[in-house]
């Protein structure tokens, strides 16, 4: 009886565990019958016209192919070569309504190119959308249904989003429409390769092609965040995704609404990330802020003072704890405005005070020089192991520089480098002194005075771009 009574009573226990349990679950139910119908799915059309040259499918002379592929593909596949022909393009997204009388938000990639939209909404009404503008720095549209007394979404403050928080995805992936996904905040300000403007909000909700555009919300029912892109080798959701914070979406939207188009504050500078073997080497403290690696002529940075080899610390007051944070600074500021940039220079801080100027709508990269003409003959290899050679005068001209050293190869016996040939030499970091590079015998002499276990740093022009490079440790010679 004993044995039974214990027996009970660990059951009994269990189930009270299991019931409190469930209790601290989170339940979505409430959020998604409130905010369900904010959420729209998007369908658009793209015409493209092309002739048969053109067409993916090209099967020559093999008329049984071309047949085969005109029963599957009907009105897509030409009866006869050269015939002009037409292809629908479609695809599928989804967006969140932002006003009662037909505004909606979604990802510039889902509308690009769009001949037509379409917007459908829960009640199963579909109306057709016009694309009022779309910026595709940060993937953000605008698009406008003609409807009225339409259900908003509740916007929320992704500032205030915390790292571990629940949140939900609505959308249409592979457009299965109003599916509902969650998972938690896994990470904020992320940066992503070419996606320099947007700090964003990562997440391991389950997100796949047809949630672009779709809201991510926050337990309060609140949009924190519009659902961009996937990590993903396979092309589904393996648990890493990326949304637009909310703020910035709606800043983008409002200039979108009245002007057409968004304004950026541009420097003018090429930028990379302070290592810790670089913040050693100019003599920081630590590995912070936004290394300046190109400044071009005339731009704001120029005019302001700012100088290849300055580390951006501070702009318009705001610390630059790493590079990513920069871009997305400058380009929130309204061009024309007046900042304090703070820079670290020579082992000391200075502000200088900048104009910040406006990215163009197409901006261009910069200009590219292909290396002329014959080198001089090559010389020995230095204490780096690298083979240098002078830069003829054509050379130099064509290249838009006044100095350096072209690196005409990189030796298996010198110290371990990322250097490459082709790069070109423009100026030396040793112990926090930055010196131009003006000919070889210069660049040798102030190599001869560093210490074996010593770490230099390499302004080097590599194609359109420049970079830091750091070399620790300098062979014996």
């Amino acid at each position: 009886m004993k044995k039974l009574l214990v027996l009970l009573a660990v059951v009994f226990s269990s189930v009270v565990s299991l019931q409190v349990q469930a209790r601290d679950l989170p339940d979505f139910t409430e959020l998604v019958e409130k905010q369900g119908a904010t959420v729209v799915n998007i369908s658009t059309t793209q015409v493209i016209k092309g002739r048969r040259g053109v067409h993916p499918f090209q099967f020559e002379g093999d008329e049984s192919m071309q047949e085969l592929l005109r029963r599957f593909f009907p009105g897509q596949i030409p009866n006869f070569p050269g015939v002009p022909q037409e292809f629908k393009s479609r695809s599928l997204g989804s967006g969140f309504i932002i006003s009662a009388d037909g505004h909606i938000l979604t990802n510039a990639h889902v509308v690009d190119g769009a001949d037509e939209v379409l917007v459908k909404l829960t009640d199963k009404r579909e109306f057709k959308a016009k694309v009022l503008g779309a910026d595709k720095r940060t993937d953000v549209a605008l698009i406008k249904i003609e409807a009225s007394n339409l259900q908003v979404a509740k916007l929320g403050d992704s500032v205030k989003l915390k790292v571990g928080e629940w949140v939900v995805a609505i959308g249409s992936p592979f457009g299965f429409e109003n599916t509902v996904t969650a998972g938690i905040v896994s990470a904020k300000g992320r940066s992503l390769a070419h996606e320099n403007f947007v700090p964003f909000i990562q997440t391991d909700v389950a997100i796949n092609p047809g949630n672009s555009g779709g809201p991510l919300f926050n337990m309060k029912g609140e949009v924190v965040g519009i659902n961009s892109q996937i990590y993903s080798r396979s092309g589904g959701s393996i648990g890493v995704s990326f949304a637009i914070p909310i703020d910035l979406a709606m800043d983008v939207q409002g200039q979108l609404k009245n002007k057409g188009k968004v304004s950026r504050g541009r420097l003018g500078i090429g930028i990379q990330e302070v290592s810790k073997d670089l913040a050693e080497s100019f003599n920081l403290g630590k590995p912070q802020g936004a290394l300046v690696a190109s400044v071009e002529k005339g731009a704001a940075a120029d005019k302001a003072g700012i100088e290849v080899g300055d580390i951006i610390l501070k702009f318009d007051g705001k610390p630059v704890a790493e590079s990513g944070d920069l871009p997305r600074m400058v380009g929130s500021t309204k061009p024309g405005s007046k900042v304090v940039v703070q820079v670290w220079r020579k082992g000391a801080s200075r502000d200088l005070t900048a104009t910040v100027g406006e990215i163009p709508d197409d901006e261009g990269g910069m200009r590219s020089a292909s290396r002329g003409g014959k080198p001089a003959e090559p010389q020995v290899s230095n204490r780096l192991g690298l083979v240098l050679v002078t830069p003829t005068a054509e050379q130099r001209r064509a290249l838009g520089i006044q100095h350096g050293l072209i690196v005409e190869e990189v030796r298996n016996g010198g110290t371990r480098t990322d250097l490459r040939s082709g790069d070109i030499i423009l100026s030396v970091i040793i112990k926090g002194v930055q010196s131009d590079v003006k000919s070889l015998p210069q660049f040798n002499e102030l190599l001869q005075g560093v210490d074996k276990s010593a770490t230099i740093t390499l302004l080097v022009r590599r194609g359109d771009s420049q970079t830091f490079i750091t070399i620790k440790g300098v062979s014996e010679k």
